[in-house]
């Protein structure tokens, strides 16, 4: 498949709210997920790794809304824009946010996502 092939089906995935299934299908197996932030979950490798990341984000916040927009793509590389309407579970603060994902492909498969926001 072609980056733009990849980013296709996975963006589609995220927009059907399947992320689980985007990176079972599209992730390499040490992939790269780098944060804009400090901390131990700042950059991590390997897709064990990347979904513990994720099950600790869902279960630290209540998602009220959520939605993906694109992908735009250039070259080995897609972004992808995110909407959210989050609760923090521990603070009981809502609060919308807005973050641009960075994918990087590479022999059919995503090496690397790069979050800002």
């Amino acid at each position: 498949m072609s980056t733009h092939e990849i980013a296709q089906a996975f963006t589609e995935l995220l927009k059907a709210g399947k992320h689980e299934e985007a990176a079972a299908a599209y992730n390499h197996a040490d992939i790269v997920s780098i944060e804009a932030m400090d901390g131990p979950m700042a950059r991590i490798q390997g897709t064990e790794a990347v979904k513990a990341k994720s099950d600790w984000w869902y279960g630290a916040h209540e998602v009220h809304s959520a939605a993906a927009h694109g992908p735009y793509v250039n070259g080995d590389q897609f972004g992808v824009r995110f909407e959210m309407d989050v609760t923090v579970r521990e603070s009981g603060e809502r609060m919308q946010m807005e973050e641009i994902g960075l994918y990087t492909v590479k022999d059919g498969k995503i090496v690397e996502e790069r979050f800002f926001y």
